[in-house]
């Protein structure tokens, strides 16, 4: 299952971007989708998720500044990031979900991931 990520690039403290993710396999509507991000050095992290019934969840270190949703119709999920910091730093993939209990987020597939960085 292919998941392809894109949308990011170098963008200043205080800024936005707005990721996409697509799948030519994957009807992403029937799927729990979200998004993680892995800076160098650092764990996974699961940042933002979208279930089947629309509803979200977020990470803590992005609730107020990042919003997940989706276009059925372009079997697209979106990524909203504004307010950025230089601490949001990452590659951030697109991915399944299969699991959330508390800061634990468990992914099931997820595709090659687009690179933000956030600096002036």
């Amino acid at each position: 299952v292919q998941l392809q990520a894109s949308g990011g690039g170098l963008v200043q403290p205080g800024g936005s971007l707005r990721l996409s993710c697509v799948s030519s396999e994957l009807t992403l509507e029937n799927n729990v989708m979200g998004w993680f991000r892995q800076a160098p050095g650092k764990e996974r992290e699961g940042v933002a998720c979208i279930f089947v019934n629309n509803g979200t969840h977020y990470a803590d270190s992005v609730k107020g500044r990042f919003t997940i949703d989706r276009n059925k119709a372009k079997n697209t999920v979106y990524l909203q990031m504004d307010s950025l910091k230089p601490e949001d730093t990452a590659v951030y993939y697109c991915a399944t979900v299969t699991k959330i209990i508390g800061s634990y987020w468990s992914f099931g597939t997820w595709g090659q991931g687009t690179l933000v960085t956030v600096s002036s």
